[in-house]
């Protein structure tokens, strides 16, 4: 199975990851209704803050989801956060970088991914906001601007949060 490298500046990225030490978490009624919000502009069953460590993709918040985390290996938004433009794949099954992860292959079968890439002031990709589908599809213009801003938004929510433990 194909596994997204990791960025040039992993190390640098972790550090700043940890500078808002926001891991493991409980769950923030803002942050989960963006991410419902997500999903509902793009008619989407499952929306998640995406956040990825050294090891694994931990959800800050997630919409139509059951699980926490998954392992970084398995992670679509691991490719997300290799740049600074959404990272779409139309059709998960006719991906050669994703085809074969065990998300696809197995429970819970994604065959949509649209993330856009949570990119800190400093210019870091913690993560993603991202929305998933069980069928193949696209995202119209207006669908795609309005999750760019929410990715946005989470940002400015994490910077909230950060400023917030400083006082």
């Amino acid at each position: 199975m194909p596994v997204a490298p990791f960025p040039a500046n992993e190390t640098f990225r972790l550090a700043e990851l940890q500078r808002y030490a926001v891991l493991d978490t409980a769950a923030e009624t803002a942050f989960d209704e963006l991410a419902e919000l997500a999903a509902h502009i793009c008619q989407a069953p499952v929306s998640l803050v995406s956040l990825i460590d050294e090891h694994r993709q931990w959800f800050k918040s997630r919409y139509g989801l059951a699980l926490t985390e998954t392992p970084r290996d398995r992670a679509f938004c691991g490719y997300t956060i290799l740049g600074d433009r959404p990272f779409i794949i139309e059709d998960a099954t006719a991906d050669a970088r994703v085809s074969d992860n065990p998300l696809v292959i197995d429970d819970p079968h994604i065959r949509f991914y649209a993330g856009v890439p949570l990119t800190s002031p400093r210019g870091y990709n913690l993560g993603s906001l991202c929305i998933i589908d069980f069928v193949p599809r696209t995202l119209d213009s207006a669908q795609l601007k309005g999750l760019k801003t929410l990715a946005h938004q989470v940002m400015l929510l994490l910077e909230a949060r950060l400023y917030a433990e400083r006082i």
